[in-house]
């Protein structure tokens, strides 16, 4: 089983999709417009490029998300998405990329639990956690 979180967007998804296969070092697998649709849309004419279904993969996890119809698409409320990275240089990486145009929660910064935590709304209105795994430490 996987759990698989799905982002949606109100007309903006391949910008944001482009931004995080940049910044997580992942690649586009596949992505559908609503124009291929074979039973037609049920969008206005200027949306047939928007997308209706992408697929994200960076390392062995998965991001979905699409472009919510005008009258379906409602902000993100009651989530928040968590990147969890190893080592301090590539959480920084990360959120130094992702937050261009963000709205900053908590600035990157170590924590008692963390070398190196933040929190982030992105440009695209997107709530987000990173997370840099404490080192273990060893025993005496």
């Amino acid at each position: 089983m996987q759990l698989i979180a799905h982002l949606n967007f109100n007309g903006n998804c391949e910008e944001a999709f482009n931004l995080y296969a940049q910044a997580l070092g992942g690649k586009i697998q596949s992505i559908n417009r609503y124009s291929e649709a074979p039973s037609g849309p049920d969008v206005p004419p200027e949306w047939s490029n928007k997308i209706m279904h992408v697929t994200l993969v960076a390392g062995d996890q998965t991001l979905m998300g699409c472009d919510a119809p005008p009258s379906h698409y409602h902000a993100p409320a009651g989530i928040t998405v968590t990147i969890q990275l190893n080592d301090v240089a590539s959480t920084e990486r990360v959120y130094n990329a992702m937050t261009e145009g963000a709205k900053i929660t908590m600035p990157l910064q170590q924590t008692f639990w963390s070398p190196r935590f933040g929190m982030f709304t992105d440009r695209f209105g997107i709530p987000w956690m990173i997370n840099c795994a404490q080192a273990a430490q060893q025993s005496a």
